[in-house]
């Protein structure tokens, strides 16, 4: 008997020591090269930037996951408890392994293996924790051995709760949804705290294998599995044994998540994406959860892509019809109108067709197209929509006025249409009629700005960046042509000169030297006026005068005033130059207006007001001034608190306004007549190039600067004249008569070192009894005419040796 017990004795010595020898070898051999657990410690979710507009709107999403992250602080009993009742019953009294699971799970799939039933598992939340951030997927012994001593380790390097946050907010739970916050939303377009008991015993019930339990395809099994869940919830006390069965009796409902309403301005948010890359990185900015406000007004933005649209689309159609996209072939044209459903779905759909719909003719009558349109109704295009629609001929020429609709179009050709309800006198049209459309060849921009601070309120860098993701307000580099010519004459009042100083303007010629022919500038009107004012100069854009000006004040002086104010930063120190012939973007040169208005404060165009971590703490912000007294917790009275205004003085105030109430002139009796029609206070300048390549109107209101650029991408003659006063000035009067609409008229802010005197436009000097055209002119002190006055003449020259000052190639302002 006890020789018995002795070898009872010794062989369970024996046995432990075998167990203990095995234990420390599984330790020493898969413990060695098992990955850092401790970085979990500080691990952070991928979790999406969200973009926001300036009034609050969703602007854009980045995410390479999209999760939303939520502290365990945050998160609803009740959905912990499903989780747990699910998965890990044992979570807050087990080390990272649960022995009563794993001997639970061997006796179970002891009993499965005989009936062929699918085996069950024992990992503890830990060990999926393991699993997913630092393991693979990979079905082994040995995986389930690391698996098992990273969750020991796990269970000592953090508590359960940060264990159970990482859990809960990481793990994928189908329908693109990782964690649990982003499952409520896919799957029932709640919060977390909106969520029934069965909505959460269904969310618990998916971690093993979504898709086994898909609420559409597998129905059956995800309200079973679902149930399951309840049951055990029920079993831990979570709910009870009423709740249970209320829960159960419930159908599974899947709801579809609500569209997020989001700000369209496809350019800008490409801007805020690159900025953001550039600053923080790939990785920060699809992972790092980043809350950004941007400086966008979406109402802006809408009336910004609304009036650059249309004034592309009017110059388009001023140049004729240039054809069909497609035309079907013979056999389907025969078997028209048959299946012309299906002939239309044969047709790729262009890119850029916005919100117009593809339609293919039918047929015609005397006074109308009859079309078969995508969304499957039949229409008419009456005749009075044609007859703009005469052939295109190269050089942005039109053919023969079209007399019937036949002369368009033919039966079979694939066109774009738009539903119409009235005429354009305004008479309605019946349902079912539809207007001829073309996405137009030209393209622009438009920038609107705070001119105080830079804020780029709105942005469209082109008809549809769907068509075309270059940016033509800041990647564009194009000449500015006459709407450059400010800043040489900022350059010029920095001298000395006034609105009023009188400039020849004749006939101005540079030889540029031998073998080469010599440079006549010209007015765009071929024509000579003689002695004029300064004022008259830029108001009537007269190129002679200019040349003549920067001429007399040095090209030295003109570069440095472009450099200063932003528009062009290295400017060739030749005479060309100031007429525009310097390269310049959309971005830059409206910059430069803005801070002429501003009374010649420097700023700098901005898109980001604020940026956030995923912490809510703000790591970014534009405008940087310290102010003590914002942070004021409550009203006693005090006055409203004033911040320094740290801008740099680019310019004097005085020189500024002269500028401006220069381009007021443009407005009033210039080159930008058309932009008065608004009915505010106004300023600006066309910028035509040779050839009517480029044209731009860039302006301001004395609180909003804005720029338009309307051109071919491929520079190519617009046509016989189509210039800035055409093609970009009516954007430009769109946009601002939609701005500025129940808007104050504001005049434009006087400097205290400027005096206003009467004076005679025509001669700029002092107004005398009974003359007409008489306007208040800005005058620094001392600097006002007194009667007698001297014309600014320059010089042609040709070269009488020694250096042969040059003119340079290339084109110029015009207009």
């Amino acid at each position: 008997m006890v020789r018995a017990i002795l070898v009872t004795f010794g062989m369970l010595v024996l046995l432990v020591i075998i167990g203990a020898g095995g234990t420390l070898y599984i330790f020493k051999k898969y413990g060695q090269d098992l990955p850092e657990h401790r970085q979990l410690a500080d691990y952070e979710p991928p979790v999406m930037t969200r973009v926001h507009a300036g009034d609050g709107r969703l602007l854009a999403e980045y995410a390479i996951e999209k999760r939303i992250f939520v502290p365990i602080e945050a998160m609803p009993r009740q959905v912990i408890s499903a989780f747990l009742s699910a998965e890990d019953k044992n979570f807050y009294q087990h080390f990272g392994v649960d022995p009563t699971g794993v001997m639970r799970a061997i006796l179970v799939n002891i009993k499965n293996i005989g009936q062929q039933r699918r085996m069950v598992g024992a990992s503890t939340i830990t060990q999926q924790v393991a699993k997913n951030f630092l393991l693979t997927n990979e079905v082994s012994w040995t995986r389930k051995i690391k698996e098992a001593m990273l969750a020991l380790r796990i269970e000592k390097a953090l508590s359960k709760n940060r264990i159970l946050e990482l859990y809960l907010n990481e793990i994928y739970l189908g329908f693109g949804s990782y964690g649990v916050a982003a499952a409520a939303l896919n799957y029932f377009n709640k919060s977390l705290n909106q969520l029934s008991i069965e909505e959460t015993a269904y969310l618990a019930a998916l971690p093993k294998a979504p898709n086994n339990y898909h609420p559409y395809k597998k129905t059956k099994a995800a309200v079973v599995r679902r149930n399951w869940v309840i049951e055990r919830m029920r079993l831990d006390n979570v709910i009870s044994a009423e709740e249970a069965e209320t829960a159960k009796s419930q159908p599974l409902e899947v709801y579809t998540r609500s569209e997020t309403e989001f700000v369209s301005a496809p350019f800008f948010a490409e801007e805020i994406r690159r900025q953001l890359a550039d600053r923080y990185g790939e990785d920060k900015l699809y992972k790092g959860g980043l809350s950004v406000r941007t400086t966008i007004d979406p109402k802006l933005q809408n009336m910004a892509d609304k009036a650059l649209r249309e004034g592309l689309i009017a110059y388009d159609r001023r140049h004729g019809w240039r054809g069909p996209f497609a035309t079907l072939a013979e056999s389907e044209r025969l078997d028209l109108p048959g299946d012309w459903k299906r002939a239309i779905r044969s047709v790729a759909r262009p890119k850029g067709l916005l919100n117009w719909q593809l339609a293919v003719v039918l047929g015609a009558d005397a006074d109308n197209m009859h079309v078969g349109v995508e969304d499957g109704t039949r229409g008419k295009i009456p005749f009075a929509e044609l007859t703009w629609a005469r052939p295109w001929i190269k050089g942005q020429k039109r053919g023969p006025k079209i007399k019937r609709p036949s002369d368009v179009l033919k039966r079979g050709e694939v066109i774009s249409v738009q539903a119409i309800e009235k005429d354009g006198q305004g008479n309605p049209y019946p349902a079912g009629f539809y207007g001829l459309r073309q996405i137009p060849e030209i393209n622009g921009g438009l920038v609107a700005m705070d001119p105080h601070t830079g804020r780029v309120l709105a942005m469209s860098g082109g008809y549809s960046r769907e068509a075309s993701e270059f940016n033509r307000a800041t990647q564009a580099k194009r000449q500015p042509g006459s709407a450059f010519k400010p800043f040489v004459y900022l350059a010029a009042i920095e001298k000395g000169y006034t609105p009023s100083t009188l400039i020849l303007d004749a006939p101005f010629v540079i030889d540029q030297g031998p073998g080469l022919p010599k440079w006549r500038p010209a007015n765009y009107t071929n024509k000579f006026y003689g002695p004029s004012t300064m004022r008259l100069g830029i108001e009537k854009s007269r190129n002679l005068m200019t040349v003549r000006l920067a001429q007399t004040i040095g090209m030295d002086a003109v570069a440095e005033s472009a450099k200063r104010m932003g528009v062009v930063e290295n400017l060739s120190e030749t005479l060309a130059m100031a007429l525009g012939a310097g390269e310049t973007t959309l971005m830059n040169i409206t910059r430069g207006y803005a801070m002429l208005v501003n009374g010649g404060k420097e700023i700098r165009p901005s898109f980001i007001d604020r940026i956030q971590d995923r912490n809510g703490r703000t790591v970014f912000r534009h405008d940087s001034r310290d102010c003590e007294n914002c942070r004021a917790g409550f009203w006693t009275n005090q006055l409203p608190p004033r911040l320094p205004d740290t801008r740099k003085q680019l310019t004097d105030a005085g020189s500024a306004y002269q500028v401006v109430g220069m381009l007021e002139g443009v407005v009033q009796r210039g080159t930008g007549r058309r932009i008065s029609a608004v009915g505010k206070p106004l300023a600006g300048k066309t910028g035509t190039t040779n050839l009517e390549r480029d044209t731009w109107f860039v302006g301001f209101s004395p609180d909003l600067a804005v720029g338009v650029i309307a051109a071919f991408d491929t520079p190519t003659p617009l046509g016989k004249r189509e210039t800035g006063s055409s093609v970009a000035a009516p954007i430009f009067r769109e946009f601002m008569a939609a701005a500025l609409a129940g808007k104050p008229a504001i005049p434009f802010r006087i400097p205290p070192d400027v005096r206003m005197v009467r004076i005679n436009a025509r001669t700029g000097k002092l107004a005398r009894s009974g003359d007409r055209n008489i306007i208040l002119e800005a005058f620094k002190p001392g600097t006002e005419p007194t009667g007698q006055s001297e014309v600014l003449q320059g010089e042609s020259w040709l070269p009488t040796g020694g250096t042969v000052v040059t003119p340079s190639t290339g084109t110029g302002g015009l207009y």
